[in-house]
């Protein structure tokens, strides 16, 4: 399998969630079903899988891979776990696993607009029915909003420098490509060690187009919701700003009495892993359980 289609920290995943016989459990970013494959083997014959991703092309993906009456699969967005569940009349599950960010398979098909490799328009929704996108944010945003969401979400120290070649460059004209917005980029602020210059502002600007942050809480609120007493909830995250969500949640529940941490630390993939699937380096995986 190539590491597209390696699903990360899978085995800790499934000994974080441990599922039951008979239970039932929310994959609520199915992607290519990796995780939710490995989920359906410990359930047996009466439980139940709801797959759920914002994606068509995964969800056609997935649906391949987990041919199987025991899964139900539905798009949508982690906000949309309450509503979903309703329509199935479940009014309860056993678990919760929430994989966020973007995938390999989105990164690396170039016409969906996510990679600064690729010739197309800036693009980066990941549900592609959404009529906002990353050229709606490169060319129309104020420039402090734009200061503001690479600050925040890439964390981008040269943001004032980056954007400010952004609003000029747009100033004579729109800014179309992803290949463009890079070169902008690299020109503003230089190569600094191993990683493309753009890179932070583009994971700023997708998250931003995805609402990742705001679904993020939404999908964690969700889980409390629906999560029996005993249920499990598991989120694997790839950047310091969606852990420390994640953190704080799990903190905050701890306090309040409603949860368990099961980690003190978040769990990373070992080397192994890593060197198999390079994708998984930035992987923090942390679990909680419903009291």
């Amino acid at each position: 399998m190539t590491s597209e289609h390696l699903p990360v920290l899978l085995r800790e995943v499934v000994e974080m969630l441990a599922p039951v016989q008979g239970g039932i459990y929310i994959d609520a970013t199915v992607g290519l079903g990796g995780h939710s494959e490995e989920i359906v083997k410990m359930i047996g014959r009466n439980g139940r899988l709801i797959g759920i991703d914002r994606d068509e092309k995964a969800l056609a993906r997935a649906a391949a891979r987990l041919a199987d009456d025991r899964v139900t699969l539905k798009k949508g967005k982690f906000s949309d776990i309450g509503t979903i569940l309703g329509s199935l009349s479940v009014a309860e599950v056993d678990g919760v696993l929430l994989d966020l960010g973007v995938s390999m398979m989105q990164l690396r098909d170039l016409a969906r607009g996510f990679s600064f490799r690729s010739d197309e328009r800036l693009d980066m929704r990941m549900d592609a029915g959404q009529v906002f996108s990353a050229w709606d944010v490169v060319n129309a945003y104020e420039e402090e909003e734009l200061i503001r969401i690479l600050k925040e979400y890439g964390e981008e120290y040269q943001a004032p420098k980056i954007i400010r070649a952004i609003v000029t460059y747009r100033s004579r004209k729109p800014i179309d490509s992803c290949t463009e917005l890079a070169d902008i980029i690299f020109r503003a602020v230089g190569r600094r060690g191993r990683i493309h210059p753009a890179t932070k502002t583009f994971q700023a600007i997708r998250i931003e187009v995805n609402r990742e942050i705001e679904e993020l809480r939404a999908g964690l609120d969700a889980s409390m919701r629906v999560m029996k007493d005993g249920g499990r909830l598991c989120v694997i995250s790839y950047h310091s700003l969606e852990d420390r969500v994640v953190k704080n949640f799990i903190r905050d529940g701890a306090k309040e009495g409603r949860l368990r941490p099961l980690v003190k630390k978040p769990v990373v993939p070992d080397i192994r892993e890593m060197r198999e699937n390079p994708s998984s380096r930035s992987a923090k995986l942390r679990g909680a359980e419903r009291i």
